[in-house]
């Protein structure tokens, strides 16, 4: 599927084994979160990125300690209307620091692009027809200005006159 990430269609360095597939001996590798806490120590042995995808119901339990080590946490849309990865995102960025890559994949949708990136999603794994259209043309639109503050706040500036506004950055 296509990876967006920095503005721009990017090849996708990363292997995704399914929890009954060995492991790649090389290359990047993001595993489920139930595969990480059982492998933990192999998966932090390789020399190569390690990552985790997690699910709409996951928590981070088992994982926070270990989240500088990890190279990349996807976070699985099930459908549109599943708002709990977004919760993830936020906590992820805001209360545990997180600074590696934050992936969205599944059901991702161009509407839904502008506030994932204020939740933290810096990459989107995208396989609807649609959206790839509107990303690849630049048509997806954000609104720029906000009262509540986003994960990226290096993303925003404060206008002095309205401390409590912030404007994002226009770009995706």
């Amino acid at each position: 599927m296509p990876l967006y990430r920095s503005g721009a269609f990017v090849t996708d360095d990363w292997t995704f084994p399914t929890d009954d597939t060995p492991l790649p001996a090389t290359g990047a590798v993001a595993v489920s979160r139930t595969r990480f806490l059982t492998e933990r120590d192999t998966l932090l042995g390789r020399t190569d990125p390690v990552g985790v995808v997690l699910t709409a119901g996951d928590t981070l339990a088992g994982i926070v300690p270990d989240l500088p080590r990890l190279a990349l946490i996807a976070l699985r849309f099930p459908k549109y209307g599943d708002g709990r990865p977004y919760s993830l995102a936020r906590l992820l960025r805001e209360r545990h620091g997180y600074r590696g890559e934050l992936r969205a994949i599944g059901d991702v949708l161009h509407d839904q692009i502008p506030l994932m990136r204020r939740c933290g999603f810096d990459a989107f794994e995208v396989s609807h027809p649609g959206t790839v259209a509107a990303l690849r043309d630049q048509r997806v639109v954000a609104v720029r200005h906000h009262y509540q503050p986003a994960s990226a706040e290096a993303s925003e500036i404060r206008p002095e006159s309205h401390p409590w506004r912030r404007v994002s950055a226009p770009h995706l």
